[in-house]
């Protein structure tokens, strides 16, 4: 069974991540380049996508699925029980290859890329929280 107050209380903590991101989310580009908007822009960011993970992690766990290999593997156990879509899993599988990037630099950190996601991309939370709601 699913631990329906740990993922709730990972939803209250993902939108407080992502009330403080909109909040010092600066409108231009020019401005987010201020390293303090940009390092606090990025973190939030991660933490945010870290809640998702956590979110799955307590579903696979709490409804028996397996051990996942990786991260992405829990969202393939979770859309084989259908309890993600396939588009939201592919939306995962993006959330968490930028959470490597912004966190193990992988690859250079695009500004612009950050400064995009965290503007137009936070649809993407809401789309992940209303599906977890449903299951729950």
């Amino acid at each position: 069974m699913v631990d329906r107050e740990r993922v709730l209380s990972k939803i209250d903590e993902l939108d407080g991540y992502l009330a403080e991101l909109k909040e010092i989310l600066p409108t231009t580009f020019l401005e987010y380049q201020k390293i303090e908007k940009k390092r606090s822009c990025e973190r939030l960011l991660q933490l945010a996508i870290e809640c998702v993970i956590d979110i799955c992690k307590l579903h696979v766990r709490g409804l028996k699925l397996g051990l996942p290999a990786g991260e992405n593997d829990l969202f393939e156990k979770m859309l084989h029980k259908e309890i993600i879509t396939p588009d939201l899993a592919a939306l995962l599988k993006e959330m968490r290859a930028f959470r490597n990037i912004l966190i193990h630099e992988y690859a250079v950190v695009d500004d612009r890329l950050v400064f995009e996601k965290a503007g137009t991309n936070m649809g993407d939370f809401e789309k992940f929280k209303q599906e977890i709601r449903k299951i729950l």
